[in-house]
């Protein structure tokens, strides 16, 4: 008896579901462990994704903020923080001021003059605060009056003026009687010395005495001339 084509042996491979979802190998553990590892994958992918978002928004706010700092900054030297601010005085004035404090003499009020500044105020009790305010020029004598004649080119302030009169009678070439003391402020050869003087004050020229004794005026204050300030 031949076989009907209906009849032919039932195997176990044919008892597989075809239309079955077993995923890899046909086992369904396999299968629900592929399925989560592939949604943790793209957990993971999702989450670096957004973390990178963040740290790039990070990035830019810092740019953002470094970029408001720099224009606070220029903002703040432009008005009078910066070293060309001149508190609203003509560059002549702050010459004049300069020469005084004996620092270079410039028409630009810089950290050099501020702390040449400070350093005035604090030796003259006056407020400390690097400013050529009126009261400091005041004290520098040059607050405001025009002058003339060989000192006020040097920027002798009224301070060194009044010294002057007083040591030598505003006499560059004047020496003391034991011929210590020498030129129109009585400078020892040994204190013309520390404020860059060379050879004999009494001889120098006026102008350079007026700048030597406001190097010491601004160095000592009016220690120098007990009797006379």
């Amino acid at each position: 008896m031949h076989a009907s084509p209906n009849d032919a042996p039932v195997t176990r491979a044919a008892c597989a579901d075809p239309g079955g979802d077993v995923g890899p190998g046909g086992d369904p553990g396999r299968e629900l462990a592929f399925r989560r590892s592939l949604r943790a994958s793209r957990a993971r992918r999702a989450t670096a994704a957004l973390r990178r978002r963040r740290t790039l928004r990070g990035r830019r706010s810092l740019l953002g903020a470094a970029a408001g700092l720099v224009v606070l900054s220029a903002g703040a030297f432009a008005s009078g923080g910066g070293e060309s601010s001149t508190n609203g005085l003509s560059k002549q004035t702050i010459k004049s001021a300069q020469r005084a404090l004996g620092v270079k003499a410039d028409g630009a009020i810089g950290p050099q003059t501020r702390r040449a500044t400070r350093s005035f105020q604090r030796r003259n009790k006056l407020e400390v605060d690097g400013v050529l305010g009126p009261q400091t020029l005041k004290a520098l004598g040059v607050a405001g009056r025009k002058r003339s004649g060989q000192s006020a080119e040097s920027g002798a302030p009224a301070i060194l003026k009044r010294i002057a009169q007083c040591e030598s009678g505003g006499d560059p070439t004047a020496i003391s009687a034991d011929g210590r003391y020498r030129g129109k402020y009585q400078f020892s050869r040994k204190t013309w010395r520390t404020v860059g003087g060379k050879g004999d004050p009494a001889v120098a020229p006026e102008a350079e005495q007026d700048l030597r004794a406001a190097r010491l005026l601004r160095r000592s204050g009016t220690t120098p001339w007990p009797n006379c300030a």
